[in-house]
């Protein structure tokens, strides 16, 4: 996938990674850049296409891929955190979660594989997380979505592969956004992690494993779980 001269559409573009995804691909030669958000007057990028998109409403996702026939890259960026449990989190919280981490993304790349396959093919980027890989007590809500999305990515790219489709997942850990706000910890920068990722897709790579805390976790996944979680091992 080359960026220079395609034409790409960023969601959740008006903060955070999705500003540093708009800047990048103009930067590095995108003929035209679709910089979508719920609320398309809070986009206030030189040189992008404001373009309104909310990916939990099927008709927004629908129409933009309407208003967007020339779309040859997808960057599925949205997402939200609600610091929600599964036992005692308020489940409509949960199915938001959801909805936005899973079906906001698969709408969308549902709605643009047609419009990718008529303009030669194509990519399509999912931001994932590390949390894809493992749980953490206050955020498993957001890990079962992103565990989801993940799945998600490796599908698509089975079905997908047919129409040309290149399809690639960025796992990442704590990016200094409004995200990732309330924690005192150790964070990428943002520009850092779309610089990461770009670089990935044009070296053709499907997983992009962004940072060190990806890394980490990605490795412990061969090894007994319990050395993961070792609070979770019954006392002898």
């Amino acid at each position: 996938m080359k960026i220079a001269g395609s034409v790409v559409l960023v969601t959740g573009a008006n903060r955070g990674m999705g500003r540093h995804y708009v800047e990048q691909l103009l930067e590095r030669g995108a003929a035209k850049v679709y910089a979508t958000a719920r609320r398309p007057e809070s986009v206030d990028l030189p040189g992008a296409e404001v373009l309104a998109l909310d990916v939990t409403d099927p008709e927004s996702v629908r129409a933009a891929a309407a208003a967007a026939p020339d779309v040859t890259f997808v960057v599925n960026n949205a997402g939200i955190s609600t610091g929600h449990n599964l036992i005692t989190g308020d489940l409509a919280v949960i199915r938001r979660e959801l909805e936005t981490n899973f079906f906001g993304p698969l709408m969308v790349v549902r709605e643009f594989a047609p419009v990718l396959a008529a303009n030669g093919g194509g990519a399509v980027l999912n931001m994932l997380s590390a949390l894809s890989w493992f749980s953490s007590d206050g955020a498993n809500s957001y890990s079962v979505a992103k565990a989801a999305e993940w799945s998600m990515t490796n599908g698509i790219r089975l079905e997908l592969i047919g129409q040309g489709t290149y399809v690639a997942g960025v796992h990442i850990g704590l990016v200094d956004t409004d995200m990732a706000a309330g924690l005192d910890l150790p964070k990428s920068a943002p520009a850092d992690i779309v610089r990461i990722a770009l670089d990935g897709i044009e070296a053709g790579l499907i997983e992009i494993v962004a940072d060190d805390w990806s890394a980490h976790v990605k490795a412990s996944l061969s090894a007994d779980p319990a050395l993961f979680y070792p609070q979770t091992v019954p006392a002898a």
